[in-house]
């Protein structure tokens, strides 16, 4: 990473764009549904023009495979386009609401407008869907934008760039390449809401700054999203499912499944089923599959050493690799691997892995599965494998996630009508079609009279209006 300070002129540049911005978010305000939408549209017709520069862009920086691209950046910004674009105008129409007994007279309204000034900081393991997808959102409801896409992502940032300056006066939208330099100055201006995608770590960060200004944040973190595969599961379903999702993207995926729970009177059978997926998907060996154009790449060389270091913890400590292993420094390259015979104390079982290396946990009753769920931090993603409907209810009753997935992964990304997004230490705030539309909008309460007034309850306060008082408080 440089480390090298921004220069002067750059900080002036910032400064003047924010001032430039804020005095355009009134106007931006102002902008109908179908003003919005062809903005969004816009967007559009660029990605579709420019497909293939942005594969050849994520495989210059990660070896990105096209597929992934289209899948896990293009496939889910495609959907949010079209469904923005389709329920935009019924969204930013005043939703009327009942009115009590007491307010007989009035009409109630939320009206949805814009926050403001917005920032997205964007991550690099979905470099250009996860700098987008919130952009998408944050046009629909008005607002104006600063975004600093990932640095360690220079190829697709570059690409982002040259589409918004494109596409966007700066007033409206405005690109800020650089490091954590430049997201500390970024972080220092007064904005209405902060959009930011990462660790839970730089999430602390970027909420404490929010504080600052009292602005409000979205945070889609992270943590270790556990997979259970029960007594009862699918195994090759669930093998196939499990493999794909672990290895997608090299792993580098925050709902990807961080740790497995899988049940001991399945698990070897399981296991060579798991074993069998990944050779079908990626190759026989690892040498096979490094030479794939199917998988990716850890994203550089200090996340490859991270992610080594864990692997290497846990053997020191007693653990089994049973699969994989493989690994070249110079290519940032980890073959599929799993870890068997983990233990708490080791460091893999305590961070976030982000990367294709999978531990496995067996249990012998599903108390024990839950107890390690809940004995660590809420997670982003809860993923069940399971034909129990009982053992499905029992868990869900006792644990809490961001989403859950049953017999199937990470499809919660891509789900336009359900909320994505963490709780606590895994996010704040909600994502996805109408959710993120209220999440980057300010809900304004409104209430109009039409008839009628409430002089009947000023003083002075008689016998009488005492008494009518008490009676319309308990009808409240």
């Amino acid at each position: 990473m440089i480390t090298a300070s921004p220069d002067i002129a750059q900080q002036d540049d910032i400064q003047a764009i924010f001032a430039a911005q804020r005095r355009h978010a009134p106007q931006m305000a102002l902008t109908t549904a179908a003003e919005r939408i062809e903005r969004i549209q816009r967007i559009h017709r660029w990605i579709q023009d420019h497909e293939d520069d942005l594969v050849k862009a994520m495989y210059a920086d990660f070896r990105k495979p096209a597929s992934e691209v289209l899948l896990g950046d293009l496939g889910a910004l495609y959907y949010e386009i079209k469904h923005t674009s389709k329920h935009l105008k019924s969204w930013m129409k005043p939703k009327r609401v009942s009115t009590p007994l007491p307010l007989m007279g009035t009409r109630g309204y939320v009206h949805h407008e814009p926050k403001g000034n917005v920032l997205i900081i964007s991550p690099w393991n979905y470099p250009f869907g996860l700098a987008i997808k919130p952009l998408i959102t944050a046009i629909a409801t008005g607002n104006v934008v600063m975004l600093k896409p990932s640095e360690m992502t220079p190829h697709v940032s570059k690409a982002i760039k040259g589409m918004i300056k494109e596409l966007f006066p700066v007033e409206e939208v405005a690109v800020f390449e650089g490091d954590s330099h430049m997201a500390t100055q970024l972080l220092e201006l007064p904005f209405n809401h902060i959009f930011f995608t990462g660790s839970p770590a730089v999430g602390k960060i970027v909420m404490a700054a929010a504080a600052n200004h009292l602005a409000s944040v979205t945070l889609e973190l992270g943590g270790k999203s556990p997979v259970i595969v029960d007594e009862t599961a699918n195994i090759k379903t669930a093998a196939e499912q499990i493999a794909w999702g672990k290895y997608f993207n090299n792993g580098q995926t925050c709902i990807a499944p961080d740790y497995l729970l899988v049940h001991e009177s399945i698990k070897e059978p399981f296991m060579q089923a798991f074993r069998e997926s990944v050779q079908k998907m990626y190759g026989p060996d690892a040498q096979t599959i490094e030479q794939s154009d199917n998988y990716c790449r850890i994203v550089n060389n200090r996340h490859f050493k991270r992610v080594q270091s864990l692997s290497d913890d846990a053997v020191q400590k007693g653990a089994t690799v049973t699969l994989g292993g493989q690994m070249n420094d110079a290519e940032n390259f980890i073959a599929p691997t799993v870890v068997d015979g983990v233990s708490d104390d080791m460091a893999i079982m305590q961070e976030e892995i982000f990367g294709p290396v999978l531990p496995v946990v067996s249990y012998r009753d599903r108390d024990e599965a839950l107890r390690a769920i809940n004995s660590r931090e809420k997670p982003l993603a809860l993923y069940i494998q399971s034909k129990s409907r009982q053992n499905i209810d029992y868990i869900m009753a006792r644990t809490t996630a961001g989403d859950t997935v049953i017999n199937d992964l990470m499809w919660q990304f891509g789900h336009m009508e359900i909320p994505f997004g963490g709780v606590n230490n895994s996010g704040i705030g909600k994502a996805n079609g109408y959710f993120g539309f209220q999440e980057l909008s300010n809900m304004r309460g409104v209430i109009r009279r039409d008839f009628g007034t409430s002089r009947f309850i000023y003083p002075p306060y008689t016998d009488k209006i005492q008494k009518l008082i008490s009676f319309l408080v308990k009808k409240l």
